[in-house]
């Protein structure tokens, strides 16, 4: 059976593709992800898998590249029981796929130019209570190493909103504990600069003195947040960690670290912060993907309105 490599430079994503004919151009447009694009492993691996369903599927169609068979592609998957966010996420992996054929001179046209997105209800994302904000932080104990490594995680995760991929590829040079920033490189390879708050800082100075040493007991890393072998915290590990302090703290709902993401976010705008500042701290490309959180501005404006309007 053909394979199909998502390569980087960190890692290997290797996957089954059992239609040879289309394995070289997978392949091209991996590596084109990769080298031009620079997009992160993950991203690569997502389309890597969307594509591999794809081409099994193509296997026992006569045209696979024709509207109608993707069409009929993305009926397959909804019978399946898939949602129509994971559908969506197929077809723009197919759009995405294809333009890049066009462009190369591998197809004469997009089959899925003339498909629709499938329309998506937007459900308001879920966040935490600042109470139940202070007794995660909390949960960590600080008389051992890890506890103190985990409250720092939690504390910048809180105070800086970044994606967990992101947390946990942020480097020891990437902290300037004197101006309160970290730089973090997202999607993409951009990279930005998050300020952060106190409290973060002093959690991630006190890891920096008495936590990240004994638990990389000399082994070197450029990594701020260590595991025991000396490798970066994986986003699988850091997921347990979170999951198991939410318990630990009586938070009733599974935590994840993207759940403290969206607190970062909905506790910034009800404070009030602009929606465009929340984006750039957040990493959006697209401010309409920012606005799923205007959840949080109705009360305010409301307060707003009650306060300053002469005949509220």
């Amino acid at each position: 059976m053909a394979e199909v490599a998502a390569c980087s430079s960190d890692a290997r994503e290797t996957v089954s593709a059992p239609v040879p004919a289309i394995e070289g151009r997978v392949r091209a447009f991996l590596d084109f992800c990769r080298v031009e694009k620079g997009l992160a492993v993950n991203s690569i691996s997502a389309y890597s898998l969307d594509l591999v369903a794809y081409a099994t599927w193509a296997a026992t169609s006569p045209d696979p590249a024709s509207p109608q068979a993707v069409r009929a592609y993305l009926d397959s998957l909804y019978a399946k029981g898939m949602s129509g966010r994971s559908v969506a996420r197929h077809l723009v992996t197919l759009r995405n796929f294809f333009g890049f054929l066009v462009r190369e001179g591998g197809a004469t046209a997009d089959p899925t130019a003339s498909i629709a997105l499938p329309r998506q209800w937007r459900t308001v994302p879920k966040y935490l209570a600042p109470e139940e904000i202070d007794k995660l932080l909390a949960a960590p104990t600080l008389d051992k190493p890890v506890g103190i490594r985990d409250r720092a995680m939690l504390e910048l995760l809180y105070a800086s909103g970044p994606r967990v991929s992101e947390l946990c590829s942020i480097q020891v040079r990437d902290i300037d504990l004197e101006l309160g920033v970290v730089r973090v490189t997202g999607k993409g390879n951009k990279q930005r600069l998050i300020p952060t708050g106190k409290s973060a800082i002093a959690a991630i100075r006190h890891y920096l003195e008495n936590g990240r040493g004994p638990i990389l007991n000399g082994r070197p890393s450029r990594y701020l947040f260590v595991t025991g072998r000396g490798r970066p915290m994986t986003r699988q590990a850091f997921w347990r960690i979170i999951r198991d302090y939410g318990v630990k703290a009586g938070v009733s709902r599974p935590l994840t670290p993207h759940l403290l993401r969206h607190s970062f976010a909905t506790h910034l705008l009800e404070g009030g912060a602009g929606l465009r500042g929340v984006q750039a701290m957040l990493g959006h490309a697209d401010i309409s993907t920012t606005q799923i959180y205007t959840h949080v501005l109705g009360s305010r404006l409301r307060q707003t309105v009650d306060e300053h309007h002469p005949r509220a």
